[in-house]
């Protein structure tokens, strides 16, 4: 149960920085993440206890698969929009999910605080990456509800803004400074060492 979280960690980087381009998107793949990973997570709760051991890994390939399928279907046919700029990071998610029951995530007491942690950090890096990037707020919103159409949100900017923020490596930037100023923040707080 002490398994290191270390490896599921580094597969959920392609989505942190794939889908996190706008604020929609990071909040369409938080919302569609959660539901998976509850749905599997429940599942397997139910499963685990009349399966073998050797039998495990199996049934939890084969419940990832058939969620992950089952949630791919469900975004294309509630906004075909979202769909396609989404296809590629759906498909992630079950990988995910079997990277985390391998690692004990879904037996552990502290799971719901992990989660947290990883949702709130993909919506603030999309809501961080539209502003900083476009200038805007909430383009394509209409996509969690299901219309299409072009929606330029709430603009902030009037002049855009930096377009290299809404790339990966803009991404990859972003996440690095943030991860820095939390790393200085809490160096801060704590009593210094003498």
């Amino acid at each position: 149960m002490d398994k290191s979280l270390s490896l599921p960690g580094l597969l959920m980087l392609p989505t942190l920085l794939g889908a996190t381009d706008s604020w929609v998107k990071a909040l369409s793949i938080v919302l569609s993440g959660a539901l998976l990973m509850t749905a599997f997570g429940s599942g397997m709760q139910l499963l685990r206890p009349h399966l073998p051991a050797n039998r495990q890994d199996l049934a939890s390939l084969l419940l990832a698969a058939t969620l992950g399928s089952c949630l791919w279907l469900a975004v294309q046919a509630w906004s075909y929009e979202l769909h396609q700029q989404l296809g590629l990071y759906l498909a992630l998610l079950p990988l995910q999910c079997l990277a985390l029951e391998h690692a004990g995530f879904f037996q552990r007491t502290d799971r719901i605080r992990l989660a947290a942690g990883l949702c709130s950090t993909l919506i603030m890096l999309g809501a961080l990456r539209e502003v900083l990037g476009s200038g805007a707020l909430g383009s394509h919103l209409g996509w969690l509800a299901g219309l299409a159409g072009e929606d330029r949100g709430w603009v902030l900017l009037p002049d855009g803004g930096l377009r290299l923020l809404t790339l990966a490596p803009g991404g990859f930037i972003l996440l690095g400074l943030l991860l820095a100023a939390k790393r200085a923040w809490l160096l801060n707080r704590s009593p210094s060492r003498k």
